[in-house]
């Protein structure tokens, strides 16, 4: 089925060391790469099971100078992207970047919604279909769940339910830390929670799938990166694993534990 918008279709890890990086994944998600071979930018193409799910940027010294620090961003996809910004920075958002053309992809711009969490919102020409995320039990390597935490939780749902067509999917009660708001877009795509007092600031958690969250978690230090939580079981029998990458990017993963042979 073709993409709509409002899907997230995209993956992008920004990094200070691609090579290192893709070193990294390709251990712990069994990820492979190709160079875009864009002569203005040090991108390679994220594939898993090859299938293209993503991307990863080299930060140049203009980035680093600007502050920008490793992360991970999604994509969601528009219909009219200029039409798309207008809407995002009347509702309170804010364009950091573009939109840019992107060779065989379409026009992409890097934007914030109002509590400043960036994403990139991408006007596709390519005529592709993506499969980054996968709902409902997941896909080895692709993304399983999109979270966003937040430093207003109300008003981050009626921006992306206003600006995207996402629509509330009920609530899980958890405890001293409030609401977990399911969003769904023809399925479930995440949810909305408020922020950890803990987590330094508000952003989106994107969960790639693993098959074993145990064999995930003891690559992840022996690979030079750091885990910050987890695993810890979820409601429905996986377990979830929040991290720190080499280069510092964090990151998320969601999985299965396998029985013990």
């Amino acid at each position: 089925m073709p993409n709509r918008p409002g899907d997230f279709v995209w993956y992008e890890l920004m990094t200070r060391d691609v090579d290192g990086a893709m070193a990294f994944y390709g251990a712990l998600l069994n990820w492979t790469y190709e160079d875009s071979d864009q002569p203005d930018r040090d991108y390679y193409t994220i594939e898993a099971e090859h299938e293209p799910i993503g991307g990863m940027l080299g930060m140049s010294a203009d980035m680093l100078a600007g502050g920008w620090q490793p992360c991970w961003l999604g994509y969601v996809a528009v219909d009219r992207i200029d039409a798309a910004i207008r809407a995002i920075t009347t509702a309170g958002g804010a364009l950091h970047m573009g939109p840019m053309e992107v060779e065989g992809t379409g026009l992409i711009a890097m934007v914030a919604d109002p509590q400043d969490v960036p994403f990139y919102i991408v006007e596709d020409r390519s005529g592709r279909t993506s499969q980054a995320y996968v709902a409902n039990g997941g896909k080895p390597g692709h993304c399983a769940w999109n979270e966003l935490a937040t430093t207003d939780q109300a008003g981050a749902i009626a921006f992306y339910t206003s600006q995207f067509g996402w629509v509330k999917d009920g609530a899980m009660d958890m405890g001293p830390m409030g609401s977990y708001e399911f969003l769904r877009h023809g399925e479930q795509i995440g949810a909305v929670m408020t922020k950890p007092a803990d987590m330094p600031r508000p952003g989106w958690a994107h969960y790639f799938h693993v098959e074993d969250i145990d064999a995930a978690a003891r690559t992840i230090p022996i690979r030079q990166g750091e885990i910050l939580f987890g695993p810890s079981e979820i409601p429905g029998g996986d377990f979830i694993i929040t991290g720190r990458d080499p280069q510092g990017a964090i990151f998320s993963l969601v999985g299965p534990r396998k029985a013990a042979e």
